[in-house]
């Protein structure tokens, strides 16, 4: 009788970073839990911000989420669940508040936008437009690049760059397939989709069209100041800052992440041969152009119609009061009772990025409604109100930018602008230009993947780490706010926005 060859189970090595990373989460969150009540934060009108026990442990929560998530401790997706979980064990919001975020109509928006995606590729119109694309900017890695982030700026001028990163993503990962057929993350890989997350955020400062924070910051600007903003007059001071964003991060990113290959050989043939392959446009591909082009035309007249239209009946006031999750989920249910989509599709829709972004959700409105947010904003800005005006404006905006990688943008506007205003008048610092420098960074969250749908959608390419991406956005942070320095003191002054006023009496 032969031998027996018995093999013996393979033995697993124990994660000891993954556990190390667990355990100091849970520390940080039992240590606010211990600690005693901190004092309450007075802001310049001297009106008091107490922090309540749920606040107290509403900020060691963000802090547990904060490490799982950066050092990938579990499944983005997971973590975020955790957030609504220990929001209900420990009584910090209702469970209909906590678990009911996940379902919040922001959550809705980035359903309908990955669904938006998921049909510009099984249509094929996402291999149309890329065969097109690379046919006209040509085999250089540095020439693609700089075409993509392009096409994503000027996208984002038009439609919110939540279902701008959602239909582009598709086409990324059709040209990054013609650049490799290697699977694992690549330099130009990383490039490709951080800069993606990156350049939405900044072309989508550019124009009302590009995110809801834009409308809501001039609404609360309106309301304390008395003062409007045009579209026309929005877009005339934010189109350089941008710009000059896009640029600068395309020369970040050759440089961090040098393409291993200067230029994709034979692209051009390549190219027009699958093109040929394709053939003509389906109908398919017509129906999710059209549908496309639909949303994106309702999503600009909601923003062009003025605000009282809302209360008027009538066509103008219907498309006016429509709400843009329920504009972007018309287009879902187009497409699944069209047959563009199936229900394989739904099955395969990243879940993981949605339940990531309702935990970014939960734990947003769990710091705002807490008032732990407002206690870290009055915190932050009593340390500034001597300070010199540009220091002054410059804190401002660097705090909306931290704030808004773990809270909704528009709320760290709403928690952040009318102090600073007030702070402002008698530091003689041009209304404008707060308001201006806050939307500047509230587009631009780049360390965190909650802080914005593009960054989680990036996250999909798996071509990168969410600790890459937390570390490289200390660096575009610099970049970021070197160019807001340059455009407090040289380009909006030579557009006729200077950063001082008279100072107020008293």
């Amino acid at each position: 009788m032969p031998d027996t060859i018995v093999v013996a189970p393979e033995k697993k090595s124990i994660d000891w970073k993954r556990l190390i990373f667990l355990f100091l989460g849970l520390g940080l969150f039992a240590l606010f839990f211990a600690m005693p009540a901190f004092d309450p934060a007075v802001d310049p009108r001297n009106e008091s911000f107490p922090l309540t026990r749920e606040a107290q442990l509403a900020l060691g929560l963000f802090l547990l989420a904060s490490t799982w998530w950066i050092f990938e401790v579990a499944p983005i997706g997971v973590t975020a669940i955790m957030i609504g979980l220990m929001q209900v064990l420990f009584y910090i919001r209702e469970p209909e508040k906590a678990l009911g975020d996940f379902l919040s109509p922001p959550v809705w928006f980035i359903f309908g936008s990955l669904v938006l995606g998921m049909a510009f590729t099984k249509s094929g119109l996402t291999k149309r437009m890329a065969y097109k694309m690379l046919n006209l900017v040509g085999e250089r890695t540095s020439m693609i690049m700089l075409g993509c982030f392009v096409i994503i700026a000027l996208m984002t001028h038009l439609m919110a760059h939540t279902a701008v990163a959602a239909a582009i993503f598709p086409l990324l990962m059709a040209i990054n397939a013609l650049y490799t057929d290697k699977e694992g993350p690549t330099k130009f890989g990383k490039a490709l989709f951080i800069g993606m997350a990156y350049v939405a955020g900044a072309g989508s400062i550019c124009t009302y069209l590009g995110a809801a924070r834009a409308v809501s910051a001039v609404g609360f600007f309106k309301e304390i100041t008395g003062n409007d903003i045009s579209f026309f007059e929005l877009s005339q001071f934010m189109m350089p800052v941008g710009w000059i964003m896009v640029f600068l991060l395309w020369g970040f990113f050759m440089l961090v992440f040098k393409p291993e290959k200067p230029r994709i050989e034979n692209l051009r043939e390549r190219v027009a041969a699958l093109a040929k392959e394709q053939g003509a446009m389906t109908i398919k591909e017509w129906l999710v152009l059209i549908t496309t082009v639909v949303v994106v035309g309702l999503f600009m007249a909601k923003s062009l119609i003025p605000a009282d239209a809302a209360a008027q009946s009538g066509f103008l006031g219907f498309i006016k009061g429509m709400d843009r999750p329920g504009i972007i989920l018309i287009a879902t249910m187009i497409f699944f009772l069209t047959g563009v989509l199936d229900v394989n599709d739904l099955e395969a829709i990243p879940w993981n990025i949605v339940l990531l972004f309702g935990g970014a959700m939960s734990i947003g409105y769990c710091l705002w409604q807490t008032g732990a947010a407002n206690w870290i904003a009055v915190h932050w800005l009593n340390m500034f109100t001597q300070a010199p005006p540009l220091l002054f404006v410059l804190s401002i905006a660097f705090l909306v930018l931290m704030m808004t990688n773990f809270i909704m943008n528009v709320a760290a506007i709403a928690i952040c602008l009318p102090v600073a205003l007030v702070v402002g008048k008698y530091l003689g610092v041009e209304a404008y230009v707060i308001l201006f420098a806050c939307l500047v960074t509230a587009g631009m969250p780049f360390n965190l993947l909650i802080g914005a749908a593009p960054n989680a959608i990036a996250y999909e390419s798996k071509q990168f780490t969410t600790g890459e991406f937390f570390t490289w956005g200390w660096v575009a942070n610099v970049i970021l706010m070197v160019v807001l320095t340059l455009a407090i003191l040289v380009i909006w002054p030579m557009m006729g926005l200077s950063l001082f006023t008279a100072p107020a009496a008293g």
